[in-house]
């Protein structure tokens, strides 16, 4: 996975628009951030997923998907390996942090 196919995948889910935060860029739905490219370096990403969705994730590809470290991390926020993240992976863990942060009106409507 690139980093381009990480952005294209993002921008794909409903009223998504890509913005920066902290030097690096974001992905957001109703102004919140929901993935980010390039934390913590080039070679990853970040998506925001529940404990639950985090541990799933983890327990199936520990090489790909590792917790965020700190707080965030204890409250889902996972990283992403991009060199070994397949695409189904991938599509699913961004429309699970999508979900879980779009309005629950848009998420009934498009999600």
């Amino acid at each position: 996975m690139t980093p381009a196919q990480f952005r294209k995948m993002a921008l794909s889910l409903p009223e998504t628009a890509e913005r920066a935060h902290m030097n690096h860029p974001d992905f957001r739905v109703a102004g919140k951030i929901f993935a980010t490219l390039g934390y913590p370096n080039k070679e990853w990403g970040m998506v925001k997923l529940t404990p639950e969705q985090q541990a799933r994730l983890y327990e199936a590809d520990p090489d790909t998907f590792i917790p965020v470290k700190g707080a965030w991390g204890r409250r889902g926020a996972t990283n992403v390996r991009l060199k070994t993240v397949k695409a189904d992976a991938l599509r699913g863990a961004l429309q699970a942090a999508w979900r879980n942060n779009a309005p629950k009106v848009l998420v009934k409507e498009r999600g």
